[in-house]
């Protein structure tokens, strides 16, 4: 079991905790960083969701033995129509959210 660490005598204590500026600047802070990070997993979720989709009608078409060029249209059009349909889900919900924000009347800084 470990023992907190006690500070120097000559160090300054710091709490932040008491600080609501601070405490409402790392909260901003954080929000922005999480905001972020999800966009980029929704996108990282929509480029693996085309590519799983283009590879299993790329292997289904094969399987069934049906003309390689034809498979390779037909799997390249699926994963372009799922990646446009992804994109297209993610900026609505986008535009969703920014209107519902401005009917609420908070809008972002």
């Amino acid at each position: 079991m470990m023992r907190p660490r006690r500070a120097h005598p000559d160090q300054m204590s710091l709490d932040w905790s008491k600080d609501a500026e601070i405490e409402r600047i790392i909260e901003a802070r954080v929000a922005i960083r999480a905001e972020t990070e999800a966009i980029r997993w929704r996108f990282r979720l929509i480029f693996v969701e085309s590519l799983m989709m283009a590879a299993l009608v790329l292997a289904a078409g094969l399987t069934l033995g049906q003309p390689t060029a034809l498979v390779m249209r037909g799997a390249f059009l699926v994963g372009i129509a799922c990646l446009a349909s992804g994109m297209l889900l993610i900026v609505l919900s986008g535009v969703t959210c920014n209107i519902l924000d401005h009917v609420r009347g908070r809008r972002r800084r």
